[in-house]
């Protein structure tokens, strides 16, 4: 399996916190030297390994923001 490169670029924080430390978090990542995306997964606590997420672009994002914009939590 080929090595995945990864940048955090920037952290907006975290959602929650795992037993096992592990946070699920909102970040911009740079994958494999590419675009900045959003995305949202677990995180153990040295960034070192990561848990399975979802990456969004920018109008997915906004996309997303105005469906939850919408429900009625």
């Amino acid at each position: 399996m080929a090595e995945i490169k990864y940048d955090i670029i920037k952290n907006f924080g975290f959602l929650s916190e795992s037993s096992k430390q592990w946070t699920k978090e909102v970040n911009l990542i740079s994958w494999n030297g590419r675009e900045p995306k959003y995305d949202i997964r677990d995180w153990a606590p040295d960034h070192e390994k990561m848990g399975k997420g979802v990456t969004l672009s920018k109008d997915e994002l906004r996309i997303l923001r105005d469906i939850l914009n919408q429900m009625e939590i």
